[in-house]
């Protein structure tokens, strides 16, 4: 029987739906509840309700749709007491597919689209959620020894090392990287108002390094050899960081290996 709950938002392809394969695979003791805009086109996720009926609800669910979020959290709340993870996958790189190389491809529409996506969505999930979050049963991530080290839920937001403005050597990508670095101010200021009181949240942002995806395909010319990871491998790794993570970390912007990176 499960007795903990993950939501993976932006489940029907890529990250998410390994997130909810991995955590379908390993954790047992865990329900999932898979979202995504038109889950009924994503065939994978669709066979993998096949073989886990008992522990996976798929729930349509568009992010760039505040009282859609808000209805499904109703939803979600009159059949669960709490919620242990969230992990907010959706990501867009512009609404063309193509990143913008100069400011002569950048557009209002472009800008709006891939903010709705990228950055307003996940902190509307933890607007709606949160009551839910805090009370989690803290089965994810490393409890510390005193009570006020202890938390109830991990909430995570899958960033990019391209939303570093430390790390940016190169521009471009205007809107993926502005979308990315809000992303991370809104996890670093989630992390501060969910990290108070007994019932804490674990707030994190993380980057699963570059993963052989539909949004990141155009561009792996010029990555190293050995630097492309699978969708498996790098859920792998991002579940062995969140299986890590403690008050402490809260706020956080997380690579792959465990090692922070600068914001």
């Amino acid at each position: 029987m499960a007795s903990a709950v993950a939501l993976v938002q932006g489940a029907s392809r890529g990250l998410g739906l390994q997130f909810c394969r991995h955590i379908l695979n390993t954790r047992p003791d865990v329900k999932v509840i898979a979202t995504s805009r038109f889950p009924d086109k994503s065939q994978e996720l669709q066979e993998l309700y096949g073989l886990h009926q008992n522990r996976l609800e798929i729930i349509p669910l568009d992010v760039s749709n505040e009282d859609h979020i808000a209805g499904v959290a109703s939803q979600v709340k009159e059949q669960h007491q709490g919620m242990d993870l969230l992990i907010n996958c959706a990501a867009m790189l512009h609404p063309s597919g193509k990143g913008e190389t100069s400011l002569a491809h950048v557009s209002a529409e472009g800008l709006t689209t891939t903010f709705a996506t990228n950055t307003v969505g996940p902190l509307l999930m933890a607007k709606y959620f949160q009551p839910l979050l805090a009370k989690g049963t803290g089965s994810f991530g490393r409890q510390g020894e005193k009570p006020k080290e202890r938390h109830a839920s991990v909430l995570i937001n899958m960033s990019a090392k391209v939303g570093s403005i430390t790390d940016n050597g190169l521009g471009g990508w205007y809107s993926y990287r502005m979308t990315k670095a809000a992303l991370n101010m809104a996890t670093k200021n989630l992390s501060i108002e969910l990290g108070r009181g007994k019932s804490k949240v674990v707030c994190a942002s993380l980057h699963p390094g570059t993963v052989d995806t539909d949004l990141s395909r155009p561009y792996h010319k010029g990555v190293p050899a050995g630097k492309l990871f699978s969708t498996e491998l790098s859920v792998q790794y991002l579940m062995g960081v969140i299986d890590n993570l403690n008050i402490q970390d809260t706020g956080s912007y997380i690579m792959w290996d465990g090692s922070k990176m600068s914001f």
